[in-house]
């Protein structure tokens, strides 16, 4: 029996290759996965990355050992393999590791309809399955035939977004040599858009930075882009392009929480009265401009799964995360940099305005960021702040995920990392000089730096 612990994650399957992540591994996840779906037919996916098509090659053949079929989407981004999974109505497997370095890889599954697969949801039965082996049914094994989908896919998005009347646009994208530089092409074909590509080139390398937009040093190429060029927009994804970073026409970083307040006003405007999702860690702004909107604002946990499970319990038409991720209800409630992108496009060429007039109305608050600290016991560190601040009168707690205390004109949220000694810190208050001083308070704590 293999253990697999240390590479089945909350929401997917992600390790070093070949240490820890081989081809006999993704066999058995694939049997595995087969055997748990019990589905007709399977669609597998997968990154530029060099690994990524031996991989994937096993994992198929764990799949047809086990009676089913595969449907081979080949190279795409996350997104574009939700959307088969959506539209085939089939369980799909995509193979990648996101923003993570180049010895990486990692396979996000999901159930028909793209529904999440995570540790509540099937993963932790997929690994148990995986470890113990799954051997081939009596009858004949399954049968993998090619399928090309991005056609599809861009249509179908333009089909969610329309910006085929907007006024022309210079936009720079940065697709730091993930998928994107496979999907924007044709997603932008035929629009009213200069693309400036950025790293287009397919390159499991990242020759030129990280496919990691989170990170600001990451985004100082198409800062400089935007500025040199004078664009009007500029957009960076991922590696696997499920998230979708923006800058101004200033070479300025735009909060994921203003997307996702621009995105959710856009959609309350089709759909009065729905409930969006925000995870905990926006902008209290979110919340605000969603009630302001005539929607509902529902508060989840950070991670894939915890949104789209609540965007089907609540019927939300829309949900955003703070590191990027937007999902849709449209499209299967699944993420999608590039529905983000779109509808980024179309309310700024729908008017006059440069970006960040149009989007300073979305922000109100100063926010710190995510900012990790190494620690080795987090919980006992989480209960060490809640013990100083949840006293203080008028503050709260509470535990949703992780730690977050309120003081009614700013907050902080402390949690850990799923993966890594890491507490994850972020602080929002009404001014910059609060939020900083809230920041180094806590900051001091977390890292044994008080005096």
């Amino acid at each position: 029996m293999r253990d697999l612990s240390t590479i089945v994650k909350a929401y997917d399957v992600r390790g070093l290759v070949p240490d820890e992540l081989d081809e006999d591994v993704a066999r058995r996840v694939g049997a595995a996965f087969a055997r748990f779906t019990d589905a007709p037919e399977i669609v597998v996916g997968h990154d530029m990355r060099t690994s990524s098509v031996p991989l994937s090659a096993a994992f198929a053949d764990g799949v047809t050992s086990q009676g089913a079929d595969v449907v081979a989407i080949g190279l795409a981004s996350t997104d574009l393999l939700y959307f088969a999974s959506g539209r085939l109505d089939r369980p799909g497997a995509m193979f990648t590791a996101s923003h993570n370095p180049a010895r990486y890889n990692g396979i996000k599954m999901c159930r028909a309809g793209a529904a999440p697969v995570g540790q509540e949801s099937g993963l932790r039965e997929i690994r148990q399955l995986a470890e113990q082996g799954v051997p081939p049914v009596a009858g004949p094994a399954g049968h993998i035939r090619e399928r090309e989908m991005l056609g599809e896919y861009a249509r179908y998005l333009r089909e969610l977004v329309d910006i085929s009347d907007i006024r022309p646009l210079e936009v720079v994208a940065d697709a730091g040599n993930g998928m994107a530089g496979l999907t924007a092409p044709r997603v932008f074909e035929g629009l009213p858009i200069d693309l400036i590509p950025l790293y287009f080139e397919l390159d499991g390398s990242f020759p030129n930075h990280e496919a990691n937009p989170i990170d600001p040093a990451n985004l100082r190429d198409l800062q400089g882009k935007v500025r040199e060029v004078g664009a009007d927009i500029g957009l960076a994804f991922d590696g696997d392009a499920d998230r979708c970073f923006v800058v101004d026409e200033r070479g300025e970083i735009v909060s994921p929480s203003v997307l996702t307040a621009l995105i959710a006003t856009r959609e309350l405007r089709k759909h009065p009265g729905s409930p969006v999702i925000h995870n905990l860690i926006t902008s209290h702004a979110v919340p605000e401009i969603i009630r302001e909107q005539g929607g509902a604002p529902v508060r989840t946990r950070v991670g894939h799964s915890f949104i789209k499970a609540e965007m089907a319990r609540t019927g939300a038409i829309f949900g955003g995360e703070h590191s990027g991720h937007f999902y849709f209800q449209k499209f299967w409630r699944a993420d999608s940099g590039m529905i983000a992108a779109l509808h980024t496009l179309a309310a700024l060429g729908g008017q006059e305005e440069p970006l960040s007039h149009l989007l300073a109305q979305y922000s109100r608050y100063a926010a710190s960021g995510e900012i990790n600290s190494t620690v080795v016991d987090q919980q006992e560190k989480m209960d060490e702040i809640e013990a100083l601040y949840a006293g203080r009168p008028g503050f709260s707690a509470d535990h949703l995920d992780g730690l977050t205390i309120d003081s009614g004109t700013w907050w902080f949220n402390v949690r850990r990392s799923n993966t890594e000694p890491l507490l994850r810190l972020n602080v929002e208050a009404p001014d910059c000089p609060t939020m900083e001083r809230v920041r180094d308070e806590v900051l001091g704590l977390i890292r044994g730096e008080t005096s």
